[in-house]
């Protein structure tokens, strides 16, 4: 039986040889890069074989080298998934949520949840469409509407639906300061996708409609907050997206009228699920969160 070569001189090579550098291949095994050279040496002498041209920037394999290499790459190759599919895999927790809900609050809060769940990797998938939860590998969602139904389902409150004005605090100054809902016909109305300007407009300038105001559509409430930010105009948001532009001052709320409507934000997931350990973790947590911040 032919012997082999020393596991770690093997395992230095063929590093070196896919890095094309000595200290590159150091770093990802682990040693100096004096101990690979010196690996790499001993098994160019056990071969009795050049294995390397060492150049002036790094190294390139001989054609020796290559030939040795490629079928050595695939070996290390195949141990590294055999050890994958045996060892322990970090869970992983797909959850679905508006592109809105994304960016304004959970992506700047995901942290507390990655931080207090290490052993549970997160995906998240910004959509809009309803998720298939059968099909299309989410394990929970959360979905502005009315509160979703459906044997299969199970859904819980995580926000009301209360919206109010919300502007840049330089829209308070100039020709026409944004004092009263009256004002509201010098500036730009910022709609989008909830609909709830016709609704707001009805009930503090009765009689009025929307189009008779300049207005800028967007189909995210997101942007819209962006355009309000950005002092282009006036846009209707609730807590959920504009607290924390509020408490810096980034926005301000330029007169104290709301409206109301059932388009609070709800999570969804399926009553029997492959993955309950992890939906139930994310669950609590987007409870935790939602009524600390009810408190606050």
């Amino acid at each position: 039986m032919t012997r082999l070569p020393p596991l770690n001189a093997l395992k230095a090579f063929e590093a070196s040889g896919r890095h094309l550098n000595f200290r590159l291949a150091a770093d990802e095994i682990g040693v100096t890069q004096g101990a690979v050279a010196q690996h790499v040496r001993a098994l160019e002498a056990d071969l009795q074989v050049k294995l390397f041209d060492r150049l002036a920037r790094g190294l390139a394999l001989t054609d020796e080298g290559r030939k040795f290499h490629a079928p050595l790459q695939r070996a290390f190759d195949l141990m590294r998934s055999a050890t994958n599919e045996l060892r322990p895999q970090p869970g992983v927790m797909t959850i679905s949520v508006t592109p809105s809900f994304a960016s304004k609050w959970l992506v700047p809060r995901l942290a507390r949840f990655t931080d207090a769940n290490p052993d549970l990797n997160v995906q998240i998938v910004a959509s809009s469409d309803l998720a298939n939860f059968q099909d299309d590998g989410i394990d929970l969602a959360v979905r502005q509407g009315r509160a979703p139904k459906g044997s299969g389902l199970v859904s819980a409150p995580l926000f009301p639906s209360e919206f109010y004005t919300v502007c840049s605090p330089a829209l308070l100054e100039g020709e026409h300061p944004l004092l009263t809902p009256q004002d509201l016909q010098h500036h730009t109305l910022l709609l989008d996708g909830h609909g709830l300007w016709p609704l707001f407009i009805e009930k503090v300038l009765p009689g009025r409609s929307v189009a008779e105001f300049r207005t800028i559509r967007f189909n995210q409430t997101a942007h819209a907050i962006d355009a309000a930010l950005a002092g282009q105009g006036v846009a209707l948001a609730g807590d959920l997206f504009a607290a924390d532009e509020l408490a810096s001052g980034r926005l301000v709320r330029p007169f104290r009228q709301t409206v109301q409507k059932d388009l609070g934000f709800f999570i969804v997931a399926p009553r029997k699920s492959g993955n309950a350990a992890a939906v139930r973790r994310m669950w609590d947590w987007l409870i935790e969160q939602s009524r600390a911040e009810e408190n606050q």
